[in-house]
């Protein structure tokens, strides 16, 4: 698993740079949201002719995601995207959980009442949110996502490294694309709007470590049913598998 340094935002650069930055987001909105196949691979035509760019903005693009760890790459064969496996997930949730105490430790020993009153309304609104789609419920909402995304980024804000604060949010993205596989069984399963409110009531408190304690298990539990739903999922692609070797 790779991680690049935190995303940047693009600076004031030419067309080329803008082609390639839209290009980027789209592909990795699409490569989070799971729209695109596990494992497939990439040509750097295929992406022009869906994203409508030309090869250069593409290819920078592409570089950028696998510096990211969402795509791989074969050396002289292209781009391929990452498989989800029991094994990331596992390695990525045990990172986060330290990235994460660490950086929620420091917020709450240096918060503010700024901090306190974002948190507040940080939690407010998520808790006003459907967290499934209406129209399909066995899908996040992705307004609920973003006060979703809002309210961690919050909680570690007052950490003081804005580095931690982006390897983290970097981690978070790639747990989203796990998060999308049990999302239709985690609202049924799970108080989730309890668990956040019990993260911020310790943090308000100054709580550090009852904060984070919660924290780790919100974590742990969304992991757990990831991992449920990946070993669901494995026989169905040994089946799959099997029937493509036959045809060849």
């Amino acid at each position: 698993m790779t991680y690049g340094a935190a995303n940047l935002n693009d600076d004031g650069a030419g067309p080329k740079s803008t082609l390639a930055s839209t290009v980027y987001h789209q592909l990795r909105d699409d490569l989070l949201g799971g729209v695109l196949e596990a494992e497939s691979k990439l040509r750097v035509e295929w992406v022009v002719s869906k994203y409508g760019a030309g090869a250069s903005p593409v290819r920078e693009a592409l570089n950028r995601l696998a510096s990211e760890g969402l795509l791989g790459r074969h050396d002289q064969r292209g781009f391929f995207i990452m498989p989800v496996s029991a094994a990331e997930l596992e390695e990525l949730t045990r990172t986060r959980c330290w990235l994460e105490e660490r950086a929620l430790r420091e917020s709450i020993a240096h918060r503010t009442a700024e901090w306190e009153e974002q948190l507040v309304l940080a939690l407010h609104r998520l808790g006003r949110a459907s967290r499934l789609s209406p129209q399909d419920l066995s899908s996040l909402n992705p307004d609920w996502e973003k006060l979703h995304r809002v309210f961690h980024r919050v909680l570690i804000s007052a950490c003081r490294s804005q580095c931690l604060v982006g390897f983290c949010e970097q981690l978070s993205d790639h747990a989203y694309r796990y998060r999308q596989m049990a999302s239709d069984s985690e609202s049924a399963q799970r108080d989730d709007f309890g668990e956040h409110r019990r993260i911020a009531e310790c943090a308000l408190d100054g709580n550090a470590d009852g904060a984070v304690e919660a924290l780790i298990n919100h974590y742990q539990l969304t992991a757990a049913m990831c991992m449920e739903r990946i070993r669901q999922s494995e026989p169905l692609k040994s089946v799959a598998g099997k029937a493509a070797r036959a045809r060849r």
